[in-house]
């Protein structure tokens, strides 16, 4: 191994002190919120709790798996989150792999018009026109058709094509009789797990926290994704009775219901964002490979 010298040392100090001090901040938010969700909102108001629980409580957890409308938001946000990322990667990946092929005619103007839509786009008002005339306003197809394919997603998975899968591999297989069908199902896509795993994630990410397309286009409750009653709840500040109150507390004061308000607003929020925590780490290992060579390699 070679000798490090004191610059060496001094640089990879200041480099690992910098993270650690990056890693601190991302995480105590987390660590925050998570203490609260099950601390005495009296010690997290009064800044007695500041990292870990105080007056452990369960209470706000309770509540919220109540109260119907959170079940009914995350029962259609898995359904606009599955939906859409089998949507997405059945337009983009397909798209992206015939256009990174140079025997593609058109393919550079294609490619154009793609561009051209990331910089330009028809509007809100036209686009819910567009929504509203193909019949899609207040159904599930609001918030998975409008959104089935990402210009950018389109350009980093072709460049991931153009520099992972060799013209050879294409032209060797069609001199055994394979279709360009089952040259994509059986041999490129298998070869693309890491890609495929990306975009599933950017996507999937993108489909469970929206809430701006469910603002325009849904109206009825029974399709509203979680994050719009998050949103009533933090945003909104509007709480129903059914998850402050219950038939034991009907006559609870309004510091009590400010407590418990408090409670609920940190519990959701956990429960918004750990499906995402939970999957986080099964795709990580693919985000290096899958972005850096999409994304650079030419």
């Amino acid at each position: 191994m070679l000798r490090q010298s004191s610059g060496d040392r001094l640089f990879q100090a200041a480099n690992t002190t910098f993270l650690l001090l990056l890693v601190a901040l991302i995480l105590y938010p987390l660590l925050y919120i998570v203490s609260a969700s099950v601390s005495d909102p009296t010690y997290v108001n009064s800044g007695q709790m500041w990292l870990f629980p105080k007056g452990f409580t369960l209470e706000g957890y309770n509540r919220v798996f109540r109260n119907a409308d959170i079940w009914t938001g995350y029962m259609n946000s898995i359904v606009y989150t599955v939906g859409g990322v089998a949507l997405n990667l059945a337009v983009t990946l397909p798209c992206a792999y015939a256009l990174s092929r140079r025997n593609l005619a058109g393919r550079q103007a294609f490619t154009l018009f793609i561009v051209f839509t990331m910089f330009f786009s028809g509007g809100l008002i036209p686009t819910y026109l567009l929504v509203k005339s193909l019949g899609l306003v207040n159904t599930y197809g609001a918030l998975i058709l409008p959104s089935a394919a990402s210009a950018i997603n389109i350009i980093v998975s072709r460049t991931f094509f153009q520099g992972n899968v060799p013209q050879e591999m294409e032209e060797a297989a069609a001199m055994d009789g394979c279709s360009d069908f089952r040259l994509f199902m059986q041999i490129i896509l298998p070869l693309s797990k890491a890609l495929i795993a990306v975009m599933a994630l950017f996507y999937g990410v993108g489909h469970w926290n929206q809430y701006f397309n469910a603002l325009i286009y849904l109206s009825n409750r029974e399709l509203y994704p979680l994050q719009l009653f998050l949103r009533e709840i933090l945003v909104q500040q509007e709480i129903s009775a059914q998850m402050l109150t219950t038939g034991s507390d009907l006559e609870m004061d309004m510091s009590e219901q400010t407590r418990i308000s408090e409670l609920i607003k940190y519990a959701v929020m956990i429960i918004a964002a750990l499906p995402l925590l939970i999957v986080f780490p099964f795709v990580q290992k693919h985000f290096v490979q899958g972005v850096m060579i999409g994304s650079l390699k030419q």
